[in-house]
């Protein structure tokens, strides 16, 4: 059963889709459970980030699941379908490879892709959708990403949306000491951009969230404070930096929202982040004239300027990709091969069987025992070679080519008469 994976990303679709068409983490397992259900679908994985939905799995073919994905997204009221790219056997290993090794990602060589594809996998594991080939597949991309990371320098040459960020912000107030800070969400983007702001020293820093707890626990880490989520439309104009990333699959900062805050401010501008995919911020919002709103689009083409400085890097990594890729297809054939290996192995011991039973008898009744053992041998050469001296006299001509290449692969002839693995 082949592999294959199917998808959108940020190559093949704009944020505005990407965003109605993620799968929280809360919903994956739902979501693999729906999809392992349809016919012929035996494995899958979904990754499910900001810039990325994909589908990896084994299937008979790829239709099953290109429906599922269209179903989806039609809930959504998506058309998706010419934003759909799919892959498989060589190709979807390979995609695997370059995603979790940072080489199709919107910021060459991030790194946090690397542990949500680990978390998808996880997901998979405890849904009962991860089969041994996905499990081999994923555990090699695992082990490829690290090489990637440890022997070229395309982490290095990585610049993250929060350092670019920082930069935006630093061109628009200056001193980012004079500025006040909000953070919106306890998530990974959140705490990375946080950790590049707060090293600036903001006058202040509050941390929003949905569970004060979490949110306060996640201030302390800032030497911050904490208020509700509900908290926001009252609190937003005291702040003039905004970073948000919740999992909310709507808005949460709408147009009108930041027009009160900004009347409030007397019309002195506002920095926002906007890293959530759904995005946490109305689009309108980014009409106010005095709203520099930046979504992980936005950023993502930032951090692009200058990508053929980091060519080098990306030429040796791929280069380690393709060498991967060749020793998985391998794999994959070779375990092809087992259940062909099983019933040559089966047929063989049948032929053993019946011709020990015939010497063993013939011994019973006294006959020369090497007369007996002449027998055996000429038994078993016969059995053994009777099906394929059969398909050899009935094929046709190019059938009996591939025949007759076939045998000398399977019974080479070494020149010397020895042959074997007992050959020396």
């Amino acid at each position: 059963m082949p592999l294959h994976v199917l998808g959108i990303n940020h190559h093949s679709a704009p944020l505005e889709v990407r965003e109605k068409l993620a799968f929280p983490p809360e919903t994956q397992a739902d979501a693999l459970n729906s999809l392992a259900a349809r016919p012929g679908v035996s494995e899958a994985v979904l990754v499910s980030t900001c810039n990325r939905t994909e589908v990896y799995c084994r299937a008979d073919d790829m239709a099953a699941v290109r429906a599922w994905l269209r179903d989806e997204a039609a809930r959504a009221g998506l058309d998706i379908e010419g934003h759909l790219y799919a892959h498989s056997e060589a190709q979807a290993i390979r995609h695997a490879f370059r995603v979790a090794s940072g080489l199709d990602s919107m910021v060459l060589g991030e790194p946090q892709i690397l542990g949500q594809v680990k978390q998808s996998v996880r997901t998979a594991e405890h849904s009962g959708t991860l089969g041994s080939t996905l499990n081999r597949l994923f555990q090699t991309t695992f082990s490829v990403a690290k090489e990637v990371r440890t022997q070229t320098a395309i982490g290095a040459q990585s610049i993250s949306m929060s350092a670019a960020a920082l930069k935006l912000a630093q061109n628009l107030f200056g001193d980012i000491s004079r500025t006040r800070m909000l953070l919106i969400g306890v998530g990974e983007m959140v705490e990375l951009a946080a950790t590049y702001f707060v090293a600036q020293g903001p006058q202040s820093v509050v941390v929003a969230n949905r569970t004060l707890a979490r949110g306060e626990a996640f201030a302390e880490r800032f030497s911050g404070t904490a208020i509700a989520l509900e908290q926001l439309p009252e609190r937003l104009h005291e702040f003039d930096v905004v970073i948000t990333g919740t999992a909310s699959t709507l808005p949460i900062l709408s147009k009108a929202a930041f027009e009160r805050a900004l009347k409030a401010r007397k019309y002195r501008p506002m920095f926002v982040v906007d890293f959530a995919v759904p995005r946490d911020v109305e689009p309108e919002a980014a009409e106010l004239e005095d709203l520099f709103l930046y979504t992980i689009d936005d950023l993502g083409t930032i951090v692009q300027e200058g990508a053929g400085q980091r060519q080098a890097a990306v030429t040796e990594a791929e280069a380690i990709v393709d060498r991967q890729v060749e020793a998985f297809q391998a794999w994959l054939m070779a375990r092809g091969a087992v259940p062909a290996i099983v019933q040559l192995r089966a047929k063989a011991d049948e032929y053993r069987a019946a011709e020990l039973a015939k010497a063993r008898a013939r011994l019973a009744k006294g006959e020369d025992p090497a007369r007996v053992l002449e027998g055996l041998a000429a038994g078993l050469v016969n059995k053994i070679l009777h099906h394929p001296t059969q398909a050899l006299n009935r094929a046709a001509e190019g059938e009996r080519d591939s025949l007759v290449r076939a045998v000398e692969i399977l019974f080479p002839d070494n020149g010397n008469g020895r042959e074997g693995p007992g050959e020396p």
